[in-house]
């Protein structure tokens, strides 16, 4: 049956329409803001996957191009893989949902959300949040929801909810944020330098908003949502982990807190065989394979409780550092010598190495999405291989995670980027992790920092990354412990990570992942000062001692740029028919030229004196010649009436015979000759656009 709710979210009509679509999915609804239209679909499989230690829930945004309008490039004409931005929308829905799922649900579960309209002021990725939240809550999915989502701006001083398209381009912050009516389930941002308390007073007045639209949904569940349908459990076995936790908690204990990694992965390795050959000598071979699963999941929680008991009970941390320490932190700059800039940094057993490479404007990435974007000149891209992990596998290119880290330390570095006036080249900086042991994200902003200043890019500020870490104790939510600097087992068997970008002056990215059913306000406060003290250690004590600012000069490596303005109607003249002119000016200097529609040009060379002769040419060839103004020519032809002066860009004047010397001049070839350079004045452009010239006047200034 098809019903229709209505609300309001931040000023604007939301409706949420369900019982007249897709009746086959086991939730639908279509979310309408304004003009903005999504479908979100939810559907979960009626047996469990097998096989499986983790609850296997996919989430896709569908970016259709005819919401706005486009028909898809290429041949097929039809929308290939995702975009980048779809790809970090669809995590940015998962991330709030996946933890409101019960630990034991094991069924394969989709949810698909569709673009079919925007309008540019409503967002539809908002859209698609409320909407994934609302069709499972109204499901028979178990699902412990419902969460809900908004955008935040900060502009001219003011927090505004869901701010429309102009207000965006003002921002200084661009802010999502997800909760339930009681927490703070997820936090993702790009911020131009936002301070600690206007980030968090941002968060709470989107709360005020999201507790508004959980409770519609409760509303719509209560009046038509299904039972939820009942599944096979697959929670630990408890008696097979109480035998396990009582003969091999002590040793499990002791092996975690090996510093290193490596040996304390071949720690847990070599108790879980010990623990294996426990079971097939009590029970026999044949029991113990029956309790396979139960046995590996019971191993895994014991070192789960261990981890968690040291740090919660005895503020204790694997590696053994202080609940608020760093761990050993180094870094280096200049170590590839042919890239344009590169540099190398480690925090523990976390090393990523970043290289930039310097290009022109026309290399820039060409975006084909719903919004506004069409192009970025600085690209940021993450690469996360197998060996980083000491694992051997081949590399499949990057998935979900490289992307959404990618577009992490993208969104923490653009605010100090310099603008295209400042500096016009497009930029592309490569993340390669080396070796991982947590926070590779917030390393690739380190490195990259130091990567982009090794280059000689003008960045304004540098930009360090940290995340901290949650311990929380199930019995009592008011006690926790909050790490500085996870590494990946506390990241693992932690309860949040909670990454954050920024300069000395403010904060300029976050991300935050959440295992728990949420965060409170004084926990979101504690991490963005735990970050703020990490970020000034990092800037003052490591980074800033090894390079200090962007070197004054871009690598040899690097192409030579030079830029200038010509009239928009002066294009054409530059290019030529058919590209003759432009092609010229390449051949005969060996540049590179971008003329973009508004009349910048870009001269790129492998050196000063061949962008200097090829802009000289554009400037010759894109001469505004106006009456008044004075300029250098060469005669081309004589008459006996007077010179005619070639003036560049295909302008030629008559220099009256009376017109070139205020002495009587008997004969052109007395003063001039073919070949001679002169300057002269532009006395008159006539209705014809013929150009009159005039030596004379100009003799009084040479005397």
């Amino acid at each position: 049956m098809f019903k229709m709710y209505e609300t309001e979210l931040a000023g604007r009509k939301l409706t949420i329409e369900t019982g007249k679509i897709a009746e086959l999915a086991n939730g639908s609804v279509m979310v309408r803001y304004g003009e903005t239209v999504v479908m979100v679909n939810v559907t979960s499989a009626k047996e469990p996957k097998e096989g499986i230690d983790f609850f296997p829930l996919s989430v896709d945004y569908e970016e259709k191009l005819y919401s706005v309008g486009k028909i898809p490039g290429g041949f097929t004409k039809r929308e290939g893989k995702p975009a980048d931005k779809a790809i970090l929308t669809s995590r940015a829905i998962d991330r709030p949902l996946r933890p409101l799922f019960p630990k034991d649900f094991r069924n394969d579960t989709c949810v698909v959300a569709t673009v079919l309209s925007v309008e540019p002021d409503n967002s539809p990725e908002v859209c698609a949040m409320i909407g994934a939240s609302a069709a499972l809550s109204i499901s028979d999915i178990p699902f412990g929801g419902p969460t809900a989502a908004v955008n935040v701006g900060y502009v001219d001083h003011q927090i505004i909810i869901n701010p429309t398209l102009a207000q965006r381009e003002k921002s200084r912050l661009t802010l999502t944020v997800a909760g339930t009516l009681e927490k703070i389930t997820m936090i993702e941002a790009g911020a131009d330098e936002i301070s600690n308390e206007i980030m968090l007073e941002a968060i709470k007045q989107a709360h005020v908003e999201i507790k508004k639209i959980c409770n519609f949904i409760i509303d719509i569940k209560n009046e038509i949502g299904k039972p939820k349908f009942e599944y096979k459990s697959f929670a630990t076995d408890p008696e097979v982990y109480a035998e396990i936790k009582e003969n091999f908690e002590n040793r499990m204990y002791q092996d975690v807190q090996a510093i290193d990694k490596t040996v304390r992965d071949a720690n847990v390795e070599k108790i879980t065989e010990d623990i294996t050959a426990y079971f097939v000598e009590k029970y026999g071979e044949e029991v113990a394979e029956e309790k396979k699963t139960d046995i590996a999941d019971s191993v895994h929680d014991l070192e789960k409780a261990c981890v968690r008991k040291m740090i919660l009970e005895e503020h204790k941390r694997p590696d053994g550092r202080a609940i608020d320490e760093i761990r050993p932190l180094s870094c280096e700059v200049g170590l590839l010598p042919r890239v344009h800039g590169s540099a190398i940094f480690t925090r523990g057993q976390t090393q990523v190495m970043s290289i930039v490479t310097l290009g022109m404007k026309s290399e820039e990435q060409m975006l084909d999405g719903l919004d506004e974007e069409d192009a970025k000149r600085y690209m940021h891209q993450y690469n996360f291989p197998s060996y980083s992990v000491g694992e051997a596998r081949p590399s499949r290119g990057p998935g979900r995670r490289e992307v959404g880290h990618g577009a992490l330390a993208e969104k923490a570095l653009v605010p100090v980027i310099p603008s295209e006036d400042e500096f016009p080249y497009a930029i592309r900086v490569v993340s390669e992790v080396l070796s991982s042991n947590g926070s590779t994200s917030q390393a690739s902003i380190c490195g990259s920092t130091l990567a982009l200043m090794d280059a000689g890019v003008p960045i304004k500020k540098p930009v360090a990354g940290i995340s901290t870490g949650l311990v929380t104790d199930k019995n009592d939510p008011n006690r926790y412990i909050m790490l500085t600097d996870i590494q990946g087992i506390e990241d693992f068997f932690g309860d949040m990570d909670f990454k954050v970008g920024g300069t000395k002056d403010g904060i300029t990215a976050i991300q935050v992942d959440i295992k728990i059913d949420g965060l409170t306000y004084d926990i979101i406060k504690e991490a963005f000062e735990r970050t703020k003290v990490a970020r000034d250690h990092i800037l003052d004590d490591i980074m800033l001692p090894v390079i200090n600012k962007p070197r004054e000069d871009i690598s040899k490596y690097a192409p030579k740029i030079m830029t200038t303005v010509i009239r928009t109607d002066k294009i054409k003249d530059v290019i030529g028919p058919s590209g003759k002119m432009i092609n010229k000016i390449i051949d005969a200097t060996g540049v590179k030229i971008d003329i973009s529609d508004d009349g910048k040009v870009f001269v790129y060379g492998t050196d000063t004196a061949s962008c200097q002769k090829a802009m000289d040419m554009i400037l010759d060839v894109s001469k505004v010649i106006e009456a008044g103004n004075i300029y250098t020519g060469k005669v081309s032809r004589i008459m006996n009436f007077g010179a005619f002066v070639d003036l560049g860009g295909g302008n030629e004047g008559l220099l009256h015979i009376s017109k070139i010397s205020s002495k009587r001049v008997e004969k052109v070839e007395d003063v001039l000759n073919v070949g001679d350079e002169v300057t002269v004045k532009v006395s008159e452009i006539d209705d014809q656009g013929r150009i009159n010239l005039n030596m004379k006047d100009l003799e009084a200034n040479v005397q």
